[in-house]
């Protein structure tokens, strides 16, 4: 089991408080993602799920329990941090035995989880060597088994990936999802990138200054952002946000439209501009386009190969049934 709850929980420093009150609820077996902004308040939240930090007021239950003034070591979650901590004198097998021989764990039991843990994550024929022999995707697998193997009701991860480069990023990305799906546990995952979070997550949580602006699937926050914080964040290349006035949607203080949502044409279109910086990568094709009245720049995503470069002056037509509208207050517009 590992449904986590949080009632009105608040976290301050001094005079500064770090977290608003904030209720949310993680439900068992979830993939729960905590994305936003450097400093908006996600690894603090993580750690006071994790019991590092003491909350200033509220609750936190941990399957209908008060977890609250409980001990990190006996909340029952195990976290994973960005540097993978790993002792350098210690095998494979040893590092993912220490927490087993620290809670007093039977020898043979140990012998069982470390095996199933190494097998999930293809560790099996690296046991016996040490960190220093191992890759970085390697290493933090081995961080991974070592949290395994306290059985817990949730995992945490604070960062894991940011260490790596972007090949075995990705690499570990599918593996973290794929375990999840085999070990069917709660996990809730830190990160700043919110391709992960939209490639990992059943459930995203959109932070700004502690507050939650969002909360819902990776789908649900790509095609119904509730502000305009949110529809810049979520999606990549990002929304294009502009003036709803100057793009004749007077009915809107802003208007959003995705770069791919936007058809692009040498004859014709609803908006004009010239071609800032043109990247071609083959499968699809981004162009940055300037000097069009709307927004500094309006990013197009073109699927395939297309030939316009910079300096090409281009026509631009938003799909209508695309368009996001925002007041003026940054929020959507039903």
């Amino acid at each position: 089991m590992g449904q986590i709850t949080l009632k009105s929980v608040t976290k301050s420093f001094g005079e500064t408080q770090v977290i608003p009150p904030l209720d949310l609820d993680i439900q068992d077996g979830e993939f729960t993602v905590f994305v936003g902004p450097s400093g908006c308040g996600k690894s603090t939240l993580l750690r006071l799920i994790a019991g590092l930090e003491d909350i200033t007021s509220g609750q936190i239950t941990i399957d209908g329990k008060d977890a609250t003034d409980i001990p990190p070591a006996k909340r029952g979650l195990a976290m994973v941090f960005q540097s993978y901590a790993l002792y350098p004198h210690m095998s494979v097998r040893k590092n993912i035995a220490f927490p087993m021989r620290m809670a007093g764990i039977d020898p043979a039991e140990q012998d069982r989880r470390i095996t199933q843990a190494a097998a999930a994550l293809n560790l099996t024929d690296y046991l016996d060597r040490r960190p220093g022999q191992l890759s970085g995707g390697q290493r933090q697998r081995v961080a991974i088994g070592r949290a395994i193997v306290r059985e817990p009701a949730a995992f945490l991860f604070d960062e894991p990936l940011s260490n790596l480069d972007a090949a075995l990023r990705v690499g570990m990305r599918m593996e973290i999802s794929e375990l999840h799906k085999k070990l069917a546990t709660t996990m809730i995952y830190v990160t700043h990138d919110q391709v992960e979070a939209m490639t990992m997550a059943d459930k995203i949580v959109v932070l700004r200054a502690g507050y939650v602006e969002q909360v819902g699937s990776p789908l649900e926050l790509y095609r119904s952002p509730r502000n305009t914080f949110v529809a810049g964040f979520i999606g990549s290349p990002k929304m294009n946000l502009i003036d709803g006035a100057e793009a004749g949607q007077h009915n809107a203080h802003t208007l959003g439209v995705r770069p791919e949502h936007i058809a692009v044409s040498e004859t014709s279109g609803t908006w004009q501009g010239t071609v800032g910086v043109a990247e071609h990568l083959g499968s699809d094709t981004f162009f940055h386009v300037h000097e069009t009245g709307l927004a500094e720049t309006i990013t197009v995503r073109a699927p395939g190969e297309v030939s316009f470069t910079t300096g090409d002056r281009i026509h631009m037509t938003p799909r209508p049934d695309q368009l996001h509208r925002f007041d003026d207050k940054g929020l959507r517009i039903a």
